[in-house]
């Protein structure tokens, strides 16, 4: 069999550990067989991104601009111990961070559904889609420790010299204070990533963030989103048979549980972080579910959704047998090959796609599968494969599929 040929490459970021690996064997068991595979490198392992002082991870974003299509490994976020263990120049802040930063995207992450892996949240039907905001707030934060008494203010200088100031607090003693911003222009980008997806997948969509608390900040995004539906989204979700709402997250956190799924879920960039795992988990599994980060450009970059799986890389280095789950970024090469295909007219290379992540779930749904499903699985008699044995099983599905 001829292999599919590609006229735009991909940008393919490389990642860190156990997703490493299981990068590497997806390529060379899974696409290279049958794709004439077309992507631009670049190592965002964390021991080259201290290399290049970083620079490796903007010149991959910058690279994501220029082809419309990347796909990416899980990667280091480095603490203390990480720069102590790779001996590293500093603690270099989250690629994901700076990538969507560069790209000004929405994070869109949804469950990848398979039969025998039931949802712990008996009424779930259809899969949640969450869109997390993906710049500001923590993720670009100024933080401070205070040792003693005095007051701490937020002081704006404007570029016309006024000044403005408010008291945060007057501290009697030590403690930490912690300065976060956001912009108009990515809470509007935000927005209209949300409801341009809704409308593209005739889903409704969901808002919340703690405007009650947050009378300014939070704020801010709640009147951003409902002047942009009013003007601009409303007719048209009306036509799509689709609405919008905003509510206050600790009542979606409510609604969400007692919900049938099928919807899409905006949340501000710390509650998608952590609603997205819980969603996935609640799912069924962490390695089990997609991420896309979409720009108002029409920029894609596909990732798993779950870290690097450190505790099997070690595991791996000591020459042990691993189990680890490759769903996700199976489906990370998928949805990049997919969105490759579409904006080239390459239908072989999206119908491949298809077949690929049809044959992935048809190795769970036969038996064949990874200790952490077959720890939760509903199917009887199944068989645990090493990392290795299930990446061929699907080999095997595929060529099935492809015949």
């Amino acid at each position: 069999m001829s292999k599919i040929q590609m006229t735009t490459p991909l940008v393919e970021m490389d990642g860190d550990e156990m997703t490493r690996i299981l990068w590497q064997m997806i390529k060379d068991d899974l696409l290279l067989p049958f794709i004439d595979l077309k992507t631009e490198y670049y190592d965002l392992g964390l021991k080259h991104r201290d290399e290049t002082d970083d620079q490796v991870t903007k010149d991959s974003a910058n690279a994501t601009l220029k082809y419309g299509v990347a796909v990416k490994c899980a990667t280091i976020t480095p603490n203390a111990a990480r720069v102590e263990e790779y001996n590293l120049k500093e603690m270099w802040k989250s690629p994901n961070g700076t990538i969507r930063a560069m790209l000004d995207g929405t994070v869109f992450r949804a469950p990848i559904v398979v039969k025998g892996i039931e949802p712990c949240v008996r009424n779930w039907e259809a899969p949640i889609t969450l869109a997390r905001h993906a710049y500001g707030d923590v993720y670009k934060n100024t933080e401070m420790k205070i040792d003693g008494p005095g007051k701490a203010e937020i002081v704006f200088t404007a570029d016309d010299g006024s000044v403005s100031r408010a008291t945060i607090h007057n501290f009697d003693g030590p403690g930490v204070i912690q300065g976060m911003h956001n912009l108009d222009r990515s809470i509007d980008s935000f927005a209209r990533a949300c409801f341009n997806f809704a409308l593209d997948t005739k889903q409704d969509l969901w808002f919340a963030t703690k405007d009650t608390i947050s009378k300014k900040y939070d704020h801010n995004f709640k009147d951003i989103f409902q002047e942009i539906f009013d003007a601009e989204y409303k007719d048209k979700f009306e036509a799509a048979g689709i609405t919008y709402f905003y509510t206050l997250i600790d009542d979606a956190v409510a609604r969400v549980m007692k919900s049938k799924g099928g919807f899409i879920w905006a949340c501000k960039n710390y509650d998608g972080d952590v609603m997205s795992d819980m969603v996935s988990s609640a799912f069924g599994s962490l390695a089990m579910m997609t991420s896309v980060l979409v720009s108002p450009s029409g920029v894609y970059e596909y990732e798993a959704a779950h870290g690097t799986v450190q505790r099997h890389y070690y595991k791996h280095l000591k020459g042990e047998e691993t189990s680890t789950n490759s769903v996700a970024t199976i489906f990370a090469w998928t949805g990049a090959l997919r969105k490759r295909g579409e904006l080239d007219g390459n239908k072989e290379l999206m119908e491949f796609a298809d077949k690929l992540e049809k044959a992935t779930l048809s190795t769970i749904e036969s038996g064949k599968m990874t200790k952490d499903l077959a720890l939760i699985t509903s199917l009887k008699d199944v068989t645990v494969l090493n990392s290795e044995q299930f990446i061929k099983a699907i080999r095997e599905s595929l060529e099935k599929e492809l015949a």
